[in-house]
């Protein structure tokens, strides 16, 4: 299109030098007839000169020139002029394509400048939530710190109280066990005087509730050491009583045996005679086997009972069990008397030999130091 308008331009400038040439040919040719000091119509008048015709032929010609000239050059400068127009009305369409993609980019610039500005605003926002955020996280940074010293001042005060609670509860402990040590001495104390207390006692077990029903139980323990060992009677004459009943005094018709019947004896000496005639044979009365032993305390008795499985076995297997006072077993094994204080003594005894620990097995009651941790 540049092209063309440039060729365009180049043919309006030669068509309009052309029509410079012929316009001073003609005006040279025509000035010809005349003469310097005077027009034409002065030169016919003074002298009229006659025009030859080969002259006129030639004007002729000239102005057929002239107009064919004149023709071609309205004909070019039409054409051209129509050159001229199409290029303005493609330069105006051009303008208007120009415009519109100015409009377009001024509206994309808009458009871009106002994203921009959103973009904007929206970063400052993000740098404003990101700045709350760091500043949030800070105070929470410095609450978590806070809180964690709180808390390590914390756990050093329970430590330390922990340690003194530890340190007091050992102290507890120690007094504890010096109470318990003190409680068991005790315990034992006051087991041993009970059992000093009932040293005048016997115990006779397995006599029939009904006769003491027609008899008094002074009467029939006499009747006993008469019918079993009368010769302590030959030598001591009658036998002094100075307390006898049965135990626990209510009868109990839920029990089927018999209750043991206590008596306290005035002379000791003839309590221990007796004593020892019961255990060198079982004693009867009408028929009946009762048996006499040493009157202890509840508790020495039921350590006592923890004996009874370990010592029928010791007996049978012939290791001659002794029973001493309170409650310790004896037997005879090797040519050497062991002793033992409680059932688990004796059962780690055992264990420690495989061949008696075979004869043997029995397990052992629990004792009165067992029964008490129970």
């Amino acid at each position: 299109m540049r092209g063309t308008r440039a060729q365009t331009n180049t043919g309006r400038k030669e068509g309009v030098n052309l029509n410079k040439q012929q316009k001073q040919k003609k005006e040279t040719t025509i000035d010809s007839y005349y003469s310097p000091n005077g027009t034409e119509g002065e030169r016919s008048a003074n002298d009229k000169p006659e025009i030859p015709a080969n002259w006129i032929q030639a004007v002729e010609e000239l102005k057929t020139q002239l107009r064919e000239a004149e023709d071609n050059w309205e004909k070019n400068l039409k054409i051209k002029i129509s050159h001229l127009e199409t290029e303005a009305l493609e330069l105006k369409q051009e303008n208007s394509v120009l415009k519109a993609k100015i409009i377009q980019l001024e509206n994309e610039a808009k458009e871009m400048k106002d994203e921009a500005k959103e973009m904007k605003d929206e970063i400052k926002r993000m740098k404003d939530n990101l700045q709350r955020n760091s500043d949030q996280k800070e105070k929470d940074d410095q609450k978590a710190k806070d809180e964690i010293q709180s808390l390590r001042t914390r756990v050093k005060q329970l430590e330390s109280s922990d340690l003194t609670r530890q340190q007091d509860t050992i102290r507890q402990n120690k007094k504890n066990e010096k109470i318990e040590e003190n409680v068991k001495h005790l315990i034992h104390k006051t087991d041993d005087l009970e059992n000093r207390s009932r040293r005048d006692n016997l115990r006779i077990i397995g006599l029939p509730e009904d006769h003491d029903k027609r008899k008094s139980l002074d009467i029939i323990l006499e009747e006993i050491i008469q019918e079993n060992c009368p010769e302590i009677l030959e030598q001591e004459g009658k036998v002094e009583i100075e307390r006898i009943h049965r135990s626990p005094p209510v009868f109990n018709p839920q029990l089927t045996t018999p209750r043991n019947v206590i008596a306290k004896f005035k002379n000791n000496q003839i309590k221990e005679q007796v004593l020892q005639a019961a255990k060198k044979k079982p004693f009867r009365y009408h028929g009946n086997m009762v048996r006499i032993t040493q009157d202890l305390s509840a508790s020495t008795l039921k350590d006592r009972k923890a004996w009874n499985m370990i010592f029928r076995k010791a007996r049978e297997l012939g290791l001659q069990p002794r029973i001493k006072y309170p409650s310790k077993l004896t037997i005879f094994l090797q040519g050497k008397v062991w002793s033992f204080n409680t059932t688990e003594e004796f059962q780690a005894f055992i264990n420690k030999r495989p061949d008696l620990n075979r004869k043997f097995e029995v397990q052992p009651q629990n004792s009165r130091e067992s029964s008490k941790g129970n």
